[in-house]
């Protein structure tokens, strides 16, 4: 769940599968003169579009900190027995559909506790750390099946794609994770399955809801797309129990953003 404690007393709320519906959005239009089409197109399209499918039982109970009072932000979200299995099974499922889209989103989980394997050098990868066992069994199980997976498949194609996904994913973050837009980067981010080193893109809000993209790299001359968020009204809470029935009782609106060319 993406949190943001608004400057008007409110908290707004995005779920991580409606935030993964931009990342597909974007991964269906992304190509045109300047940056090549993903490849395979349809299995690239359904790992953007489902990347996060691992927090969708956490968010059926979106849950209260006792000790800060206040619903975590993803990041914050602890990483319990049952929040690895659920990213396990996300992982599972989408392969049993689509094994090149289940590589794909197994691999950006992984790689998350990882600094993105380091692919994007700005915005820079969160330190970690040393990770806790549970996690590291975690990730050493779920690189041992992303190798079978990928044995046959092309790398340098992968290491392209996962690159992608991440870019994606980042571009999706940069509009839900913020109230106020601010003007930003990501690189590298690749437009070609060739050597052709990646570019630096940059994101710069000309009003409150356009977003100029340089280079821009989408099949149409602007695109919109819509974020589903929850305003809640309130932001004290008595408990986990108390927040959730602010929360299904809060009706979902959807703000517009329109990412155009310089």
């Amino acid at each position: 769940m993406i949190v943001r404690y608004e400057s008007d007393g409110s908290i707004v709320m995005i779920t991580q599968n409606d935030h993964a519906q931009l990342s597909g959005l974007f991964a269906a239009h992304w190509g045109n003169d300047r940056f090549e089409k993903p490849r395979p197109y349809g299995s690239l399209v359904r790992a953007a579009m489902f990347h996060d499918r691992g927090w969708i039982r956490y968010e059926t109970s979106p849950q209260l900190n006792p000790e800060t009072g206040k619903t975590p932000n993803y990041r914050e979200v602890p990483n319990d027995r049952m929040q690895l299995e659920a990213f396990e099974w996300a992982g599972d499922w989408l392969s049993a559909i689509d094994p090149y889209a289940g590589l794909m989103i197994t691999k950006h989980r992984s790689g998350l506790w990882q600094g993105r394997y380091g692919v994007i050098t700005h915005p820079p990868a969160i330190q970690r750390g040393t990770l806790p066992p549970e996690i590291q069994s975690f990730i050493a199980k779920s690189e041992a099946k992303q190798k079978i997976a990928a044995d046959k498949l092309d790398a340098k194609e992968i290491a392209i794609n996962y690159n992608l996904l991440q870019v994606w994913d980042m571009m999706s973050l940069y509009i839900c994770s913020t109230e106020v837009l601010k003007p930003d980067w990501i690189e590298p981010v690749p437009i070609a399955y060739s050597d052709a080193a990646g570019v630096a893109m940059t994101l710069t809000p000309s009003q409150s809801n356009t977003i100029v993209l340089d280079p821009y790299p989408f099949d149409q001359p602007s695109l919109t797309t819509n974020v589903i968020f929850r305003r809640l009204p309130q932001t004290e809470f008595k408990g986990s129990v108390e927040l959730q029935m602010v929360y299904f009782k809060t009706a979902p609106q959807i703000a517009s953003f329109t990412l155009i060319a310089r």
